[in-house]
């Protein structure tokens, strides 16, 4: 019987499908959970003799990865895999996968809410019952940044606000997808410079970790809102902070922070203009159900054929 720990809080969570197609399949499954031990030292204890995980948001470093002497699959529940060493992995023989597209339209959803709350300063007027003057997102501008399956969910959905779409992509432009909602695929800095409303939806990665920070707010409307649903530390959270302190940009709102541990501590959250929400983009029953499957079933393949079409894209 194959060992699967399982630390991704939502695993499940709406219907017991994913669990019961593991055990159909001859797995043992362990449920990880903060208690009097944290969840990554539990992990460190778990994997040791563990055949599979479906991870949540902890990190999975070189010394994890070496420690586990049975681990052939570390199955991230979301998109992103950013906290785990894909090259260790790799080199210790670990397949590394991952959900693309189960949450997509779950995040989408979210981010066009966060604009819309960040521009009608939504929770400021909730929470204080005043009535600031605010922005309208109708034929605006928006900037996508990362036009994958999330990102063209946005893209989408904002069409039904006249906007102009601007897209940047650094891997790949689909021109047809651009045709379809009348958008254009522009450098970064036209993005920034233009863009009403930018969205990110990008990897953190060397190349992405701190996109935005002094320069690119400055550069940035004076009216313009910034969303991140993506990753933390995409996002100089200092270099923010002032920015709207200072008036330089309207607003923002981030689904992921730099700190996620102690984000209740972030000093973003003194500002009126800025929204922060828990990293709960996939945080809805419909993608906590596909999340599940298909990280289960990841799994499954990995264990029973050694692969699965759902393995990370080459490190760049």
């Amino acid at each position: 019987m194959n060992k699967v720990i399982v630390t991704a809080r939502s695993f499940g969570k709406s219907s017991d499908e994913a669990e019961r197609l593991l055990r159909e399949h001859g797995c043992d499954v362990v449920r990880i959970t903060a208690g009097s031990e944290s969840v990554e030292q539990q992990v460190r204890r778990e994997i040791v003799d563990a055949d599979a995980v479906v991870a949540g948001l902890e990190e999975y470093g070189a010394d994890v990865i070496a420690s586990a002497r049975n681990l052939k699959v570390i199955s991230r529940y979301g998109v992103g895999y950013d906290k785990v060493d894909v090259d260790a992995a790799k080199a210790h023989g670990v397949a590394v996968t991952f959900t693309p597209g189960a949450n997509g339209d779950s995040v989408a959803d979210l981010a066009v809410t966060l604009m819309l709350s960040a521009a009608r300063n939504i929770c400021y007027m909730d929470r204080t019952l005043q009535r600031p003057s605010g922005l309208e997102m109708y034929q605006k501008t928006l900037g996508v940044i990362g036009v994958g399956h999330i990102g063209k969910g946005v893209a989408r959905r904002c069409r039904g606000f006249d906007m102009d779409v601007l897209l940047y992509d650094a891997f790949y432009q689909d021109e047809e997808f651009a045709d379809a909602v009348g958008g254009k695929f522009v450098d970064l800095e036209t993005l920034i410079r233009e863009s009403d409303f930018i969205s990110i939806h990008a990897n953190l990665n060397d190349s992405t970790r701190n996109m935005f920070s002094t320069e690119q707010f400055q550069a940035m409307k004076g009216t313009a809102v910034l969303v991140n649903t993506a990753r933390g530390g995409i996002v100089d959270e200092d270099a923010l902070y002032e920015a709207l302190r200072d008036g330089e940009i309207y607003a923002a709102a981030l689904d992921a922070v730099a700190d996620e541990a102690d984000e209740a501590n972030n000093r973003l959250r003194e500002l009126d203009n800025c929204i922060l929400t828990p990293h709960a983009g996939a945080a809805t029953r419909e993608a906590s159900a596909k999340m599940s499957l298909m990280a289960a079933q990841n799994v499954i393949d990995v264990l029973e054929s050694g692969t699965c079409t759902n393995l990370v894209p080459p490190l760049r």
